[in-house]
């Protein structure tokens, strides 16, 4: 699973958990990340600003607020601000996610 190289022309993050990939567009009042989430990935438990995704393909299991879902290819996830949430990627995901804070990454 891999993003157009169109997306990757953009400025790539730094993501600091292995076997995660982003490249960002941004705007003042938010930002868009395209995701490659590689299989087997685990993101610990975290926080921040609001954040609304989509799966682009694959799978993502989320943890939000304790509690667990799969989410599939066209599926979308909310987390608020501030919500604990945590994630693994048994088989890889692309996916696509708007943070309200144009600073995140």
């Amino acid at each position: 699973m891999k993003l157009p190289d169109e997306i990757k022309r953009n400025p790539e993050i730094d993501v600091p958990v292995e076997g995660i990939r982003g490249w960002k567009v941004g705007g003042s009042d938010g930002l868009v990340v395209f995701f490659e989430i590689q299989p087997g990935t685990i993101l610990p438990e975290h926080s921040h600003c609001f954040q609304w995704g989509i799966v682009i393909d694959g799978s993502i299991e989320l943890t939000i607020g304790g509690k667990k879902k799969v989410y599939n290819k066209g599926d979308s996830y909310i987390m608020l601000e501030g919500a604990p949430h945590s994630a693994r990627i048994p088989d890889g995901c692309l996916a696509m996610d708007y943070f309200s804070d144009p600073k995140r990454y």
